[in-house]
């Protein structure tokens, strides 16, 4: 006899799965009655996920049609279910698998355009925090150099070979049709109640990825400026804490 746990399992499984046969159980004395039921409520089920799919990656979802997003939505569906009972949650991993879809091969910035979205999500449910303002800077005095930048939690950042963040911008109401060229790094925060996108190119992305990671002001400096002798980091600097995405500076002795 199967234990409740294993009935659950196989139910998932069969949920997941529109050629496996009606969990044992569920057939009683009208089987192909339960059949007709279960695969009603499989696809209702399948449906509801593709549609949160298409809520949450919505520029995904315009730069490759309707019927086209659905299809794909429909194929992570079948491999991936929901992991937490919060459906905004849902979708996480998406970018990933439509970076190895094969059929969207042919738009290669297409899975950086929905880690930018799926960024946006994850800022927007993020922890608050008061943000540094840009009189910060002064207090780092002579030893700002070895200083590390510590991001609010709210912070995101997507860097990718494609004008991914001017694609995505091109899509919203107040840029439409504003274009890009080149690799890009987007930096998505939330310092009050607003989800703002900041795209970056050159030296600027550079710097930036370098404090996300965990590096100093100077060795983000040393970065930047090997990708472009003119970079100004303290500029780069002030246009972070300007943005509201510097929570605090640490210094060694602090962490």
């Amino acid at each position: 006899m199967s234990t409740l746990g294993e009935m659950q399992q196989a139910f998932a499984r069969a949920l997941s799965d529109p050629e496996a046969a009606i969990p044992a159980g569920l057939g009683g004395r009208r089987a192909a009655q339960a059949q007709r039921r279960f695969a009603i409520y499989r696809n209702n089920v399948t449906a509801s996920l593709i549609d949160a799919l298409q809520e949450s990656f919505p520029v995904t979802a315009a730069l490759v049609g309707e019927e086209f997003f659905r299809a794909m939505a429909r194929e992570f569906v079948r491999c991936e279910r929901p992991r937490s009972q919060v459906l905004l949650c849902y979708g996480d991993t998406f970018p990933d698998f439509i970076a190895a879809f094969e059929p969207a091969q042919a738009l290669p910035y297409l899975a950086d355009v929905a880690r930018i979205e799926a960024a946006w999500i994850a800022t927007y449910h993020a922890a608050d925090a008061e943000p540094l303002g840009p009189a910060a800077l002064a207090a780092l005095g002579a030893d700002a150099g070895a200083a590390r930048v510590k991001l609010l939690p709210s912070v995101r950042l997507v860097v990718s070979q494609f004008p991914a963040g001017s694609i995505w911008l091109a899509h919203q109401a107040e840029h439409a049709g504003e274009a890009g060229e080149g690799p890009e790094t987007v930096l998505v925060v939330r310092p009050a109640m607003e989800v703002t996108l900041r795209v970056m190119r050159g030296a600027e992305g550079v710097f930036a990825t370098a404090l996300y990671r965990g590096g100093s002001i100077e060795e983000a400096a040393a970065a930047a400026l090997g990708a472009d002798g003119s970079f100004d980091p303290g500029t780069a600097l002030v246009s972070l804490l300007t943005q509201g995405a510097v929570l605090a500076f640490e210094m060694e002795n602090d962490r």
